[in-house]
């Protein structure tokens, strides 16, 4: 009798559990076939009976984007970031990459910095950051993201552009650091010439005041005569 009653209960436990990892794998599987319509269902089963496995997440994700379905895949990926774990910083660049495809760089950017401080060895989100800053004009920022990307992946394929993007951020970067040095002395030289011209209108002012007053003194001695005149 105690054997009839805990089978039933063993199986009760474990059929929900078997379903939901039959879910998992037919959706990797579909996934690993690039076949994303046909993984959707069995993804999105496979996180309403199991919200804790991240993986399902990731290629869902994956799989809304191949469909262009990008509001689906930022959903599922905000709703598996503050879960991730291991993973946040994969997650975190996934966001930052679909971000920069909706034309919200400044998104994308907070996005690869937040998968960068999960794990500052994540060589992809320092180039695609990079890659942002250089979109938005902020060459000063990019120029060491491009650098560190280098010194985590040295023998990237990229490397040759790289460099050469590099070297002319380099090179735009101190000509507008000259730019800004002769604007700089332009405009000193500048207010000089203002204060040289303002002291010389104001000595200008003075030296007639001076006179103003020299005149004012000889028509108060003229006012103040006290003569005696006689009509003729």
């Amino acid at each position: 009798m105690r054997k009839t009653v805990f089978l039933p209960l063993l199986a009760a436990f474990w059929i929900p559990f078997l379903g939901a990892q039959t879910n998992f794998s037919r959706g990797e599987d579909y996934f690993m076939q690039n076949k994303p319509q046909e993984a959707l269902p069995f993804l999105e089963n496979a996180l309403l009976e199991n919200p804790g496995e991240i993986r399902a997440y990731l290629y869902l994700g994956i799989a809304y984007q191949q469909l262009d379905r990008p509001d689906d895949a930022v959903a599922v990926y905000l709703k598996a970031l503050p879960r991730a774990g291991n993973e946040t910083a994969r997650i975190a660049c996934n966001l930052g990459n679909l971000y920069f495809g909706m034309e919200k760089p400044g998104s994308a950017v907070d996005y690869y910095t937040q998968a960068i401080e999960a794990d500052p060895s994540y060589a992809a989100a320092y180039l695609n950051r990079a890659n942002t800053r250089i979109k938005t004009g902020a060459l000063r920022e990019a120029l060491p993201d491009y650098e560190y990307y280098l010194s985590l992946e040295p023998h990237s394929p990229k490397r040759l552009r790289i460099e050469q993007l590099a070297a002319l951020i380099r090179s735009e970067v101190a000509a507008e650091e000259r730019r800004r040095l002769l604007a700089e002395e332009a405009a000193r030289a500048e207010a000089a010439r203002r204060q040289q011209l303002l002291e010389e209108v104001s000595a200008s002012l003075q030296a007639a005041a001076e006179e103003t007053k020299g005149l004012s003194s000889g028509a108060e001695a003229v006012e103040s005569y006290e003569g005696e005149f006689e009509l003729e």
